[in-house]
């Protein structure tokens, strides 16, 4: 538990979220803190922890000095008009995601490089084709964002033998790890990948960036993982690419619209795998001590991390 100076008021609001064990949690980390799940007619509160707000949600807190998000990306907060310009917007950093996506992008990664999603395609047909794996030199790996889970990714990734490279916009440097940075790096990076992760956050510089052009600057028999936001991805583009041949397939966990709408034709395309986003969901336990220990540094006045650039938009 966390203990605060004094007893600061927080209220929960995630729409879609059962309350009730967060609620819990936040009332075991904060034992000297008042916990409320948001109603229109409640008390004002000084922190609020959030996912998906309803725009109203703001008029009803006038005093907040902090909004916490329930998630590392916060777009969907930023395009609120409602969303008060003058309070400071705070989202996770890795809250126990980053094994988790880790985990996910690097079974991925080996599935294609082992020529499984291949087998399940023969298997499908009934073809028995036995197949050789290939050198895991022949699979170089780019990851697209280097924050909280890009970078333990592009080390996990190392750790299993794939050449490794990372773009971002800032520079930055990795052992091990080839870096890029910028929009002048860019097509230097996708000409060295076969393997794309994306793990950006969503802005405007980074909505459809992964278009016809940029999908199709890969290394030939190229394989996209998408795991930041489905807003990044121009779908009609990546389905044009795979059916010339250019893109070997893909990996989903993000959609433009979630659920995937059942006619969509990513479910009809064999080889796109999709999954529900569900690559890295937030852990409850280790969240609720991230925003504990963050809300106490507050209440003494000292700065807090993961505190969200609006301009650049994470």
């Amino acid at each position: 538990m966390t203990r605060v100076a004094r007893s600061p008021r927080v209220v929960f609001c995630a729409e879609g979220a059962p309350a009730d064990p967060w609620l819990r949690g936040l009332a075991d980390v904060l034992p000297d803190a008042t916990i409320d799940a948001w109603s229109a007619d409640g008390p004002p509160a000084d922190y609020a922890v959030v996912w998906s707000p309803p725009d109203r949600f703001y008029a009803t807190q006038p005093r907040l000095k902090a909004i916490f998000n329930l998630g590392a990306g916060v777009d969907g907060l930023l395009r609120s008009a409602a969303l008060p310009s003058d309070i400071p917007l705070v989202r996770l950093e890795d809250a126990g995601m980053a094994p988790l996506m880790a985990e996910y992008v690097v079974q991925t990664a080996v599935r294609h490089a082992r020529g499984l999603d291949r087998m399940e395609d023969d298997r499908r047909a009934g073809r028995w084709v036995p197949r050789r794996s290939a050198e895991r030199s022949a699979f170089p790996v780019g990851v697209m964002g280097a924050g909280a889970l890009g970078i333990p990714v592009a080390r996990a990734l190392g750790a299993n033998g794939f050449p490794v490279a990372l773009w971002s916009r800032a520079t930055k440097a990795v052992d091990g790890v080839r870096c890029f940075a910028d929009f002048g790096q860019l097509d230097d990076f996708l000409a060295t990948t076969r393997i794309l992760v994306c793990l950006l956050p969503l802005t405007s510089e980074t909505e459809d960036i992964l278009d016809r052009e940029t999908l199709g600057r890969l290394l030939p028999d190229a394989y996209l993982i998408n795991v930041g936001r489905g807003h990044h991805l121009v779908d009609d583009d990546l389905l044009a690419l795979i059916a010339a041949g250019r893109i070997a397939g893909a990996t989903l966990d993000v959609f433009r619209s979630e659920p995937l709408p059942g006619d969509h034709p990513f479910w009809r395309e064999p080889r796109i795998t999709i999954t529900p986003h569900c690559s890295a969901l937030t852990q409850r336990s280790a969240t609720l001590r991230q925003i504990a220990d963050k809300i106490a540094s507050l209440e003494r006045g000292e700065p807090i991390s993961g505190v969200v650039d609006r301009a650049r938009g994470y």
